[in-house]
Parts: structure tokens; C-alpha cells; sequence
């Protein structure tokens, strides 16, 4: 676990509260902070830069198909294309931010991780090491560890409950963002454990005595993440809310840990 030593006077704090969605907020406020801005730039770039790749050939893709098997009904039925094109692009903007968050964040995850560093000693008061770009590039392999172990979780439950959404209608759409609820507060609450190098597995368990908590933090970010130009930056807001949310629910029973 990383030493720190608190030479720093925090930022002001705001009230404790088990409602997720305000952490997600609290985190936008944060990516504004002067002290903050120039360890966001990263992570905003390769969002935005992956994002808006990634959006513009899926819109082909879905014109093309949606046309495609338009061009299959009968005339009579030409009705269903009014629920047809509301349900695919439902569906594929929810399956796009799970899979395509998860993308930029192996990409940014070092990056990430050095973000959610600089916001817990911001809310804190604590001096982090002090740590160059050389710390980051040796830092890479046990990040992208970590972000595997992540990928080995949810990668054959996602096989799952995609085949769920599409074989049950409604319902299917319903667990399936719960399940992307799930998975986006693990992917952003992990970056300040592993910080300090809280095993994965202990993680997991320390979300879940505090499910409202993650679920609520968890649809706020999918839901800004399904929102085209929106999604640009919810990735460092995020993870300063998830940051947020660590100082207040989390630090305590875990700094005093060695491993």
C-alpha cells in the first residue's frame, strides 16, 4: 500500500450520503478543480477520441442493417419500423457504453488510476508520492492486471445475460443494464482500491455491503454514458466520483491494511 502523508488541507467536504447519483455530480465538480485538470486531460482524450470513432461507424452499421431488414417486411408491415428503430437504438447505445467504457478504460487504465490518486489526496489532505511519467509506464502491467481480472468477472456473465436480453424482451433490456449498472461501479469504485492494492475479490465484497450505494453510482454513469457528446467525459468523472466515494465510505476500513 502506498504511503501518504498528509501535508495538504483538503477541499471542502459535502455531507455523507448512500445516494450514488450525487457522487457521479460530485465528480463533475472535480474534473474542474485546477489541481485536477491536467490529470483528467488523458483519460478525456482517449475517451473522446475512441467514443466518437467508435459512435460513427456504429451508426452506419445500424443504418445499413435497419435497412437491411426493413427492406425484408412486407409493406404491411412497415408499421414496425416506428418500434423497430426506437429498440434498436436502445439497444445499441446500451450495449455500446458497457463495451466500448470498457475499451477506453484498459486503454486509459494507468492514467485512471493516477487521476483517482490525485482526488483522494485532494479530498483527503494527504501528499501523494511523488510520481513522474516513468512511475505510470512502470506501473502499466499491474494495471492492466488488474484490469483483466475485471475482463475474467464479467466477460462470461456479459455472454449471458446479452443472450437473455435478446431472446426476453423488456425484461431481457431490464437485466441487462442492471448487469451494466453492476459492472460500471466495479470498473470505477476498483481504481482507488487497487491503489492500495485491495485484492479484487475483497472489492467485490465491500461493493456489495453496499448495493444501493454501487447501483445507484452505477446507472447514473450508464445512463450518461449512453448520452452521445455527454459520453465524452463521463470516464474522469467517474472516477472522481467513485474517488468521492471511497474517502467517505471506503478509506477507513482498509488504509490501516499492509499487504
Amino acid at each position: 500500500m502506498k504511503k501518504h502523508t498528509s501535508t495538504t488541507t483538503p477541499i471542502r467536504a459535502l455531507p455523507v450520503t448512500s445516494n450514488g447519483a450525487r457522487y457521479f455530480f460530485r465528480g463533475l465538480e472535480l474534473i474542474t478543480h485546477k489541481s485536477l485538470r491536467k490529470f483528467v486531460f488523458i483519460p478525456l482524450l482517449i475517451n473522446i477520441m475512441l467514443f466518437s470513432t467508435a459512435l460513427y461507424f456504429m451508426v452506419l452499421e445500424l443504418d445499413h442493417y435497419m435497412n437491411v431488414l426493413l427492406g425484408w417486411l412486407p409493406s404491411w408491415l412497415d408499421w414496425l419500423s416506428m418500434v423497430l428503430w426506437p429498440f434498436a437504438v436502445l439497444t445499441i447505445l446500451v450495449v455500446f457504453s458497457f463495451i466500448f467504457s470498457s475499451a477506453a478504460n484498459w486503454l486509459a487504465a494507468p492514467f485512471n488510476g493516477l487521476l483517482s490518486e490525485k482526488v483522494e489526496a485532494l479530498l483527503s489532505g494527504d501528499k501523494p508520492p511523488e510520481e513522474g511519467a516513468f512511475a505510470v509506464i512502470k506501473d502499466i502491467p499491474r494495471t492492466l492486471k488488474r484490469e483483466a481480472s475485471k475482463l475474467y468477472y464479467y466477460l462470461p456473465r456479459a455472454i449471458g445475460f446479452f443472450i437473455i436480453m435478446w431472446f426476453l424482451p423488456v425484461i431481457g433490456q431490464i437485466i441487462w443494464f442492471l448487469f451494466v449498472t453492476w459492472m460500471m461501479a466495479i470498473q470505477y469504485k476498483d481504481y482507488p482500491f487497487d491503489n492500495h492494492k485491495v485484492p479484487f475479490n475483497e472489492m467485490k465484497v465491500a461493493l456489495k455491503q453496499k448495493q444501493g450505494l454501487s447501483y445507484s453510482f452505477g446507472a447514473t454513469i450508464a445512463i450518461f454514458s449512453m448520452l452521445p457528446i455527454i459520453n465524452f467525459i463521463v470516464m474522469p468523472v467517474a472516477i472522481c466520483g467513485a474517488t468521492a466515494i471511497w474517502v467517505d465510505h471506503y478509506k477507513n476500513n482498509f488504509v490501516t491494511r499492509t499487504y
